[in-house]
């Protein structure tokens, strides 16, 4: 499946007005599960910070997309200054103009390639959400993150795992998101890659357990998929969502609170 089309369809509905748009991010950090996973780490590597009096003065968000987890930042540390990184031109002054209409100067869209972009010892936390499996030189970026990190910095990825990632199970089966570009990483295999990049101590942990695979199929493959079959699911979607998100919302809160001994994704933060 191509994601990208999609995307686009939803950008028109929801980029027409700032409330429409703030609703749109709300509504995938609602759905998708990976935010829940990642807004909680951060709430807890923020919380840490702020308890040893240590400030949160600049933030990198790689790969940046819709501007979600840009948005979700620039609101919990509002004196960070937030720069944001894609490849999508339009997507970029989308952003910058939305972010400018709500009154958020600290925050700054460019356009860039992860994999050469850097700006050494600048910023105190890398977020890479839903990037590392769309890049061939994922090695490149991290070396890029790692140099961009001032010490003690922190990079937090998620990706799919190997175990399923991507909704790819057996061997020569095609990825679900045509756009990526591995099915998923291997975790011992990522963690290697952060130590010889330039990091110092990696955790890395599975996402997307039992619970999780339950959860994305009812509240993002099979929605995803109707909608490029068919325009209609636009105006069915809301019901489809009322009678299956509850159940997802109950699998999410067991995903994030469950430590799985595997899963579909992982969650991977590294130090400098």
């Amino acid at each position: 499946m191509q994601y990208d089309p999609v995307k686009r369809r939803l950008g028109v509905v929801f980029n027409s007005t700032p409330f429409l748009r703030k609703v749109f991010y709300r509504l995938l950090d609602l759905l998708l599960l990976r935010s829940w996973h990642i807004q909680r780490e951060l709430r807890k590597w923020i919380t840490e910070r702020t308890t040893a009096g240590k400030a949160i003065s600049a933030v990198y968000d790689a790969g940046a997309g819709f501007g979600q987890y840009t948005y979700w930042l620039s609101g919990l540390v509002p004196n960070a200054r937030i720069t944001a990184i894609d490849v999508k031109e339009e997507q970029v002054a989308d952003c910058n103009a939305f972010f400018q209409r709500i009154g958020r100067p600290q925050v700054k869209f460019e356009v860039g390639d992860v994999t050469r972009y850097q700006q050494a010892n600048s910023f105190d936390l890398v977020v890479c959400v839903d990037v590392m499996e769309h890049i061939l030189e994922d090695e490149a970026a991290l070396r890029c993150y790692s140099t961009s990190l001032k010490e003690g910095g922190m990079l937090i990825i998620s990706t799919p795992s190997d175990q399923g990632g991507s909704d790819v199970h057996e061997e020569g089966e095609g990825s679900f998101i045509e756009e990526h570009v591995r099915d998923g990483y291997n975790i011992d295999d990522i963690r290697a890659k952060c130590l010889r990049n330039g990091f110092s101590k990696v955790e890395a942990r599975y996402s997307y357990g039992a619970p999780g695979k339950i959860s994305w199929k009812l509240s993002m493959k099979w929605p995803l998929l109707s909608l490029q079959a068919s325009k209609l699911f636009f105006i069915l979607l809301p019901f489809y969502y009322v009678l299956t998100y509850p159940i997802a919302f109950v699998l999410n809160m067991a995903d994030v609170r469950m430590k799985h001994a595997t899963g579909t994704g992982l969650v991977v933060k590294a130090w400098k």
